[in-house]
């Protein structure tokens, strides 16, 4: 074999060991590394998604928000624009309990939580899809627990009429526990005990 023929082996065999390594950098990058986005980035996200979507006039959303300190919900008035479905409406009362308190109050849901899907019974259940991110944002115990469940559930059916109970679903699965206190078997009617009256 000619010393030219050789260098020609030499050349494709590195360009196709080149090849391989980028073929495997390029799969591992797309299949197994999830994007890493800041939380600044996500709360911006869920700000556009949660906040405007709808084309009419702001409108004011009751949210309740988990005060450990007063082991109660807080009402939180903020402006939306409403949606004209009854489902996006749901998805967007938990994006904006996913974006957070403007008074510092407790996180219900974390920023990175996807809403998966949301479905509305005839009966007025409200079959709510979280994805695993959920689990992230939540203390373990079951009085952080129950607030946070009913941060969702008392914020949902106050500002959704037509929706009169909360079924949490994991990844679309159904749970016995949040984190092995809060009991998920059962839709959750909301609880107005929890709710802080006065100053």
């Amino acid at each position: 074999m000619s010393l030219r023929a050789k260098l020609l082996w030499v050349v494709l065999l590195a360009v196709f060991a080149w090849g391989l390594f980028y073929l495997r950098s390029l799969v591992r990058r797309t299949f197994f590394e999830l994007p890493l986005h800041s939380e600044e980035s996500a709360k911006a996200r869920l700000s556009a998604a949660a906040l405007q979507p709808g084309a009419g006039p702001n409108e004011i959303a009751l949210l309740y928000f988990p005060s450990l300190n007063d082991r109660k919900l807080v009402a939180e008035r903020q402006p939306v624009k409403w949606a004209p479905s009854a489902n996006d409406r749901v998805r967007q009362v938990l994006l904006a309990l996913a974006e957070g308190s403007r008074q510092g109050l407790g996180h219900p849901l974390a920023a990175s939580t996807n809403v998966r899907a949301v479905f509305l019974t005839a009966e007025g259940t409200a079959y709510v899809d979280l994805s695993n991110d959920f689990l992230s944002s939540i203390n373990p115990g079951i009085e952080s627990e129950s607030l946070s469940l009913y941060s969702m559930v008392n914020s949902i059916t106050a500002n959704i009429p037509s929706v009169k109970r909360v079924k949490i679903l994991i990844q679309g699965q159904e749970v016995e526990t949040l984190e092995g206190h809060a009991d998920l078997t059962e839709a959750i009617v909301p609880d107005p005990t929890l709710i802080k009256t006065g100053p």
